[in-house]
């Protein structure tokens, strides 16, 4: 198969490539509907090829039939590992275009987007930023060793039992008998992970799995995560199932078998 690269002179005014664009990931399948298969890459530009980050990172797909390139600049276009995925996410059995990145670092956020080319015509379906800006959470140090993750938008409040956490932890927060010493906050941070997943085996189509991670006062202190199943309801992706899982702790004694 031949490759098609784009020109490292394209969009000259936006992208200034110092060396020809290097193939991240490719992926074959129908995403326009006429039933020929088209392919889609993913390049970008690496200081060192063995990197794995990669920046000025472009979409391109060639039509099957026409092998027409259609160029497509997503609005993130720099961070780790970028892969692409074909799924039907929209329900109208056609693949639609996940591109995935990640952006280093201890907060552990995720970039993604996803689009429709059906009928050759380019819309975007997921867009991360549009994503954190919906689903913003209220997290709250409560008395009686409590933490509450709440959305007034959503109507939805969830409590996490602290207690277990120790009293160097929790000495800092509250005073003997349980009570904030101060009114304390933590926070649900922007979109760590998106997994596409099979919620009904009798269709060809995927929902999404929406994953944030819930802190305390430090990026280091993980009190569990949000998880939100989305899926497409005709218009746009809405959530079907939002909840908080939290990490395990070691069984104290009278548990033991």
């Amino acid at each position: 198969m031949n490759v098609i690269y784009p020109s490292p002179y394209w969009d000259y005014q936006v992208y200034r490539p110092t060396a020809p664009p290097i193939l991240l990931d490719m992926k074959r399948g129908d995403v326009n509907g006429d039933g020929i298969l088209d392919t889609v890459y993913l390049f970008g530009n690496k200081v060192d090829p063995t990197s794995l980050f990669a920046d000025h990172i472009t979409m391109g797909i060639q039509d099957g039939a026409t092998h027409q390139l259609t160029i497509v600049h997503p609005p993130e276009n720099a961070g780790y590992n970028p892969t692409l995925f074909l799924g039907d996410f929209n329900k109208d059995g056609i693949l639609d275009i996940m591109v995935s990145m990640e952006t280093g670092g201890s907060g552990g956020y995720g970039i993604f987007y996803i689009y429709s080319f059906q009928n050759n015509d380019l819309k975007k379906l997921f867009d991360v930023q549009q994503y954190n800006e919906q689903y913003r959470l209220h997290v709250n140090y409560e008395h009686g060793y409590k933490v509450s993750i709440s959305s007034p938008q959503l109507d939805i409040l969830f409590t996490i039992d602290i207690s277990n956490k120790g009293y160097d932890y929790l000495s800092q927060f509250y005073n003997e008998s349980g009570q904030l010493k101060q009114p304390t906050k933590g926070e649900v941070l922007a979109l760590g992970a998106l997994y596409p997943v099979v919620t009904n085996t009798g269709s060809t189509s995927y929902d999404l799995l929406a994953i944030q991670r819930i802190i305390g006062t430090t990026n280091a202190d993980t009190l569990g995560n949000v998880e939100n199943l989305i899926s497409w309801d005709g218009h746009a992706f809405a959530s079907k199932r939002l909840t908080v899982s939290i990490p395990g702790s070691k069984l104290i004694t009278p548990y033991l078998s």
